[in-house]
């Protein structure tokens, strides 16, 4: 039996434009899909991650928000901030990137998120 290779590339090309059309028929109904992205410290994988999150958003026309804190970031500071945007309406997603700097609790993070804006899905909610 041979293997099958599986185009990624394709199958990626498929997923975003399926993507685009939806996000297009969201918009004609009034509604832009808004993604906050949160990044706390320097770690240059994050900063790549996030800024290719960035990219995806504007190819695929999705309203983002970056913010890039500094590491030294009060967890108080960062979960006040979570809290703003959930309250935000024209956010529909939220990502606080991890790792997370050591003196900010992960699960604190997590868990302020609201479960349906949850991204990640690490919520306990969106987890069990």
């Amino acid at each position: 039996m041979s293997a099958k290779l599986i185009d990624g590339k394709k199958i990626a090309g498929l997923v975003k434009e399926q993507l685009r059309s939806d996000i297009r028929e969201l918009s004609a109904a009034g509604v832009r899909p808004g993604l906050a992205v949160i990044l706390v410290g320097d770690d240059p994988a994050s900063h790549v991650y996030v800024r290719n999150k960035e990219k995806a958003c504007a190819e695929l026309g999705i309203y983002s928000e970056v913010y890039r804190l500094p590491h030294h970031t009060s967890e108080e500071e960062l979960l006040e901030k979570i809290a703003a945007l959930n309250g935000n309406p024209d956010i529909h997603g939220i990502l606080v990137q991890l790792p997370l700097p050591g003196h900010i609790r992960e699960k604190a993070v997590i868990e302020a998120i609201d479960a349906a804006k949850d991204v990640d899905g690490f919520h306990p909610l969106n987890v069990g």
